[in-house]
C-alpha cells in the first residue's frame, strides 16, 4: 500500500503537533503503541521475516528490537545500535533472560553506527533520524552496512519543509523532504511513502515512513 498525501496544516494546528510530537517522543511507550504504530506492517512493509538481518538505530528501550526479534528468528539477527550504553545494557538483559540470542547490542556514535560492513538486510531508523547532526556521515555507515539491494527505512514526526535543521532535535522533527533529499544526496535509491502513523492521542502529529534502497 501507499502513503494518501498529507493534509496541509494550518499555522495554529502545527504549534499544537510540535507540542505533541515532542511529548510522544519523551513518552514513546505510553500507551498501546502496537495499535497506532503497527510493527508487524513495518515489518511486512520492509520484507522482514525468517533469517532477515536488521538494524535497529536509536534502539532505545528496544521497541522495535524485540519485534524484530521474534519476527527474524534464531536463524536471523537484529543489531541494537544507540549511543547511551545504560540503554542498551537494559536491552541485552532482557534479551538475555527471554534467550534471544539473535540480539546483538552496539554503541554507536553521533557519526558512526559501527556496523559490520555489508552486514545487514534492512537498516530501521526510527523516531532517531531528527536527533543525527552528521546526517552524510551516518548515511555512508548505512551504505557500508547494508547489502547490495538492502533497504533503508526512515519514520519520524513530520516537520515543515525548510524548518531549519537546528531545531529538529529540540522539535522531535524533521521534514521528510529533507530526509529524502539528503539520502538521495547520499547515493539511495528512493523507493517508496509508505502508509504513515497517527497517534489516536496525539492526532495532529504524523509520522512518515520513507522507504529507500542501497542500490546492486
Amino acid at each position: 500500500m501507499r502513503l494518501l498525501p498529507v493534509p496541509i496544516v494550518v499555522a495554529g494546528a502545527f504549534a499544537v503537533a510540535l507540542v505533541r510530537c515532542q511529548a510522544v517522543a519523551q513518552h514513546e511507550e505510553v500507551g498501546n503503541r502496537d495499535d497506532w504504530q503497527r510493527p508487524g506492517a513495518v515489518m511486512d512493509a520492509l520484507h522482514i521475516g525468517p533469517g532477515t538481518r536488521v538494524a535497529d538505530i536509536g534502539a532505545g528501550t528496544g521497541y522495535f528490537t524485540f519485534h524484530l526479534a521474534k519476527r527474524v528468528g534464531p536463524a536471523g539477527r537484529v543489531y541494537a545500535v544507540d549511543v547511551q550504553q545504560e540503554a542498551l545494557a537494559d536491552i541485552g538483559r532482557r534479551a538475555s533472560s527471554d534467550r534471544l540470542s539473535q540480539i546483538i547490542t552496539v554503541r554507536g556514535t553521533e557519526e558512526d553506527p559501527h556496523l559490520p560492513p555489508l552486514s545487514v538486510d534492512v537498516v530501521l531508523v526510527v523516531n532517531t533520524y531528527h536527533e543525527l547532526r552528521a546526517y552524510d556521515a551516518m548515511m555512508e555507515g548505512f551504505q557500508r552496512a547494508l547489502k547490495r539491494g538492502g533497504l533503508l527505512a526512515i519514520i519520524d514526526c513530520e516537520a515543515e519543509r525548510g524548518e531549519p535543521p537546528d531545531s529538529y532535535t529540540q522539535h522531535h522533527r524533521v521534514p521528510s523532504a529533507a530526509v529524502r533529499d539528503e539520502a538521495i544526496r547520499n547515493g539511495f535509491r528512493f523507493l517508496r511513502n509508505e502508509i504513515g502513523f497517527v497517534n489516536p492521542a496525539t492526532p495532529f502529529s504524523y509520522w512518515f515512513f520513507l522507504v529507500f534502497e542501497r542500490p546492486s
